[in-house]
């Protein structure tokens, strides 16, 4: 299974009201530095059922979103996920 592959069967499971950093998903799918390129990957995927708005920065801040940062927390807030001084809570 390609890298590309693993990411996105990592990121599909993540649960609704959860989130990931692009560090961990990088580590679940076998390449533990590489959290960019899983942004990118992220960045250019176009299957529904992968739901990239739960994949956020390590740091807790929202990171990136192909639909836009709005529609990223937007999404998160509607599924629950909290946030707690600026920061999603994971």
């Amino acid at each position: 299974m390609s890298f590309k592959d693993q990411v996105l069967k990592t990121v599909k499971q993540i649960p609704r009201g959860r989130v990931m950093s692009y560090k961990k998903v990088a580590e679940l799918s076998g390449s533990p530095r590489a959290w960019r390129s899983v942004g990118n990957i992220l960045n250019k995927n176009k299957d529904s059922e992968v739901p990239c708005h739960r994949v956020i920065k390590s740091d807790g801040t929202i990171g990136g979103y192909r639909r836009g940062v709005k529609e990223k927390a937007r999404r998160l807030h509607q599924e629950g996920v909290l946030v707690r001084k600026g920061k999603f809570v994971f």
